[in-house]
């Protein structure tokens, strides 16, 4: 089994229908996939039975903030976006995901000995899908 190294991943974002390019000073991500179960036991069953129902998917961006990085602008509260997240890189035959969601959070904190951070909370709007470059 192949492992890799998390600093060669990348993150692209883009105003819902445009052309994504990659958001700056990112330091980390994630892409969290859920899906609802619906109990379907009934009278006479011994144990609990359930069934995959609708499915369910937010992202995280965690960056360094930089007003000047035309993407992290993208990345406003209430904004539709389409976004890609290639975990190990942009290269021919790298597998990555994409989607399109709404900006839901927007939080840009520091503290008086560190650096200007930004993180962005996605809620994906559709499938998540897996495709290589």
């Amino acid at each position: 089994m192949a492992t890799h190294k998390g600093s060669t991943g990348s993150v692209k974002v883009a105003a819902s229908g445009g052309t994504e390019a990659v958001v700056g000073e990112v330091r980390s991500y994630s892409i969290d996939e859920t899906a609802d179960t619906i109990e379907d036991t009934v009278m006479g069953d011994s144990v609990k039975s359930y069934l995959a129902s609708l499915k369910d998917a937010t992202l995280t961006i965690d960056a360094l903030w930089d007003d000047a990085d035309a993407q992290h602008l993208v990345l406003d509260s209430g904004a539709a976006i389409d976004w890609e997240i290639h975990p190990t890189g942009t290269g021919t035959g790298e597998k990555y995901y994409a989607g399109a969601g709404i900006v839901t959070a927007k939080t840009i904190s520091a503290s008086y000995d560190g650096l200007v951070e930004a993180s962005f909370s996605v809620q994906v709007s559709g499938a998540v899908t897996e495709a290589s470059n």
